[in-house]
C-alpha cells in the first residue's frame, strides 16, 4: 500500500530521493491563458459560460445572494455552528496576536525614519470545493485579514453541480461555506471556482471589483492563475496538494501514526503521506496498522490511491539526526513530531509550515480548531515561505522626514555616492536645496 525508501548508510542529499507529488505549474498556465483573458474580455457573461462548461451549473449571476446566506446560518446544525464558532474564537485570538505596530527610528537629531503597517484595501479569499468542502477554510482566511484591519473581503467558493441535500438544489455554494461567511460577517461571496475566480479577483468584472491579494487553496489550474496574474495581485502561495510528515522513534504509537497519515491522505490522490523513522519495528507496525484502517474509513479508495502513490512512503533513517536532516530537506506543509523529547527533537526543525509536538497534537487538530492556520506552503516552499497570517495582508511602508540641518549633515556622503554611480543628477537634487556648494563633496 505505501512504499519504503531505504536511506540508512546513505550520506547523499536526500532531496532528490523524497517522495514529492507531481505538480507542473508552468503547464497548467497554458490552459489558463485562455480563460484568463476570456474573462478580461466579457467579464460576467464569460464567467458564468466557464461555470456551466466545468461546472455543469449555469448561472444567473456570479454573486450570491444575501437570502442564501441568511437561510444558510438559519439551517445550519448546531453542532456544526458550534465547532465553527469556536474554531473563529480561538483563530481570532492567536491572529490577534499577530499583528505588527509601527515604530520610528530617529536616526539622527532632525532625521526620522518610520516604519508604518497599513492593510491592503481589497482581499478575494478562494475557498476550494472539490472532492471535499471546507467551512474551515473560510475560517482561515477571512479571519486574519479581518484581524489585519482590510476593509474590503470577498469570498468565492465553486458552485455545486449535484445537491447536497433535500432542501439544497444544485448551482450554488455550499450552505456550510455559506453560513461560515454569514457567522464572519462577510456578505460579500461568489459563486465561482477555478482558475476563472482568480481571473475575476484579479481583473474585476461587472459584480466583482478587482483585488490587492489573492489567497486560499486550490487545485493545479487556481494556483496557475494566481502565477498569471503575479505581480497584478499579490498571492499567498501557489498552493499544491496537502501533505503531511511524521518524524517518529520507537516510542510512537503505529495506531496513532496510521490515522495521521490517512487524515491528510483522505483530502485526495494526489495528498502526500510520509513517515520518517530510525525504528524498522515502527514502521511495519504502520504498515499493518494502513491495511486495517484504511479498509474501514470511508474515502478509501482515494486514501489507498494517496498512500500508494509516488508521494508517500515510509522513509528509514539510521537515527534522529538524519531523520532531521531528512524532514528539513522536505519542508512539510505538516510536520508531527512523535518521539520521546519531541520539544527538542522540534527545536532543530528549521524547515514546515507547521509543527505539530507530541502525540495530543494531532494535524487535524490544526486543520480546525488549534488557533493556528492551516493555509501553509506545501511542495517543499516551507524552506522559504511562511504560512496564512495576519502578514499576508499587511503592507510595510516607510515614512521619512529630515530637516534641513539633518539633510545638510549627510549631503555631502549623498553627493558623493551619487556620482560613484555616475548619478550626478542625484546630487543635483541635494545641492538645489541649499544655496551654496555641499562642503565634501
Amino acid at each position: 500500500m505505501i512504499s519504503r525508501i531505504d536511506l540508512r548508510g546513505s550520506l547523499d542529499d536526500p532531496r532528490d530521493l523524497l517522495p514529492r507529488a507531481e505538480f507542473d505549474v508552468a503547464a497548467a498556465l497554458e490552459k489558463v491563458r485562455p480563460i484568463a483573458e476570456d474573462v478580461r474580455h466579457r467579464g460576467v457573461a464569460a464567467l458564468i459560460e466557464i461555470t456551466e462548461r466545468f461546472d455543469g451549473v449555469r448561472l444567473e449571476s456570479t454573486r450570491v445572494p444575501a437570502e442564501q446566506l441568511a437561510e444558510a446560518l438559519e439551517t445550519l446544525d448546531p453542532k456544526v455552528r458550534a465547532a465553527l464558532e469556536e474554531s473563529i474564537r480561538r483563530a481570532r485570538a492567536v491572529h490577534s496576536d499577530q499583528r505588527r505596530t509601527g515604530h520610528t527610528t530617529q536616526v539622527v537629531p532632525g532625521g526620522t525614519v518610520t516604519q508604518r503597517w497599513v492593510p491592503v484595501e481589497r482581499v478575494g479569499l478562494y475557498v476550494p470545493g472539490g472532492l471535499a468542502v471546507y467551512p474551515s477554510s473560510v475560517v482561515m482566511n477571512v479571519v486574519p485579514a479581518q484581524e489585519a484591519g482590510v476593509p474590503g473581503i470577498a469570498v468565492t467558493s465553486p458552485p455545486q453541480k449535484a445537491p447536497f441535500n433535500s432542501d439544497w438544489g444544485g448551482g450554488r455554494v455550499h450552505p456550510a461555506i455559506l453560513a461560515a461567511c454569514a457567522l464572519l460577517g462577510v456578505d460579500e461571496v461568489y459563486s465561482v471556482g477555478g482558475a476563472q475566480a482568480v481571473a475575476m479577483f484579479a481583473l474585476g468584472t461587472e459584480e466583482c471589483k478587482p483585488v490587492n491579494v489573492v489567497t486560499g487553496p486550490g487545485n493545479i489550474y487556481v494556483a496557475a492563475a494566481k502565477r498569471y496574474f503575479a505581480g497584478r495581485i499579490g498571492i499567498d502561495s501557489e498552493a499544491g496538494p496537502t501533505e503531511i510528515a511524521v518524524l517518529a522513534d520507537d516510542s510512537a504509537l503505529a495506531s496513532d501514526v496510521a490515522a495521521d497519515l490517512i487524515s491528510q491522505a483522505e483530502h485526495g490522490p494526489t495528498s502526500g503521506s510520509v513517515l520518517v523513522t530510525d525504528s524498522p519495528a515502527l514502521a511495519e507496525a504502520v504498515e499493518a496498522e494502513l491495511a486495517v484502517q484504511v479498509a474501514r474509513t470511508k474515502h478509501s479508495e482515494r486514501v489507498a490511491e494517496a498512500l500508494g502513490g509516488r508521494q508517500s512512503g515510509i522513509i528509514l533513517v539510521d537515527d534522529l539526526d538524519q531523520g532531521l536532516a531528512v524532514v528539513n530537506a522536505y519542508a512539510a506543509e505538516h510536520l508531527e513530531i512523535q518521539t520521546r523529547d519531541p520539544h527538542a527533537v522540534a527545536a532543530r526543525v528549521v524547515n514546515a509550515g507547521a509543527i505539530f509536538i507530541g502525540r495530543w497534537t494531532p494535524v487535524s487538530l490544526g486543520d480546525y480548531a488549534a488557533g493556528s492556520n492551516h493555509v501553509l506552503p506545501t511542495g517543499g516552499c516551507a524552506c522559504h515561505s511562511s504560512g496564512l497570517s495576519v502578514q499576508t495582508y499587511l503592507r510595510s511602508v516607510q515614512v521619512v522626514e529630515y530637516d534641513r540641518e539633518a539633510l545638510a549633515d549627510v549631503a555631502a556622503h549623498v553627493v558623493n555616492l551619487a556620482n560613484a554611480e555616475d548619478l550626478p543628477g542625484h546630487g543635483d537634487a541635494i545641492k538645489a536645496r541649499f544655496d551654496w556648494t555641499v562642503p565634501g563633496s
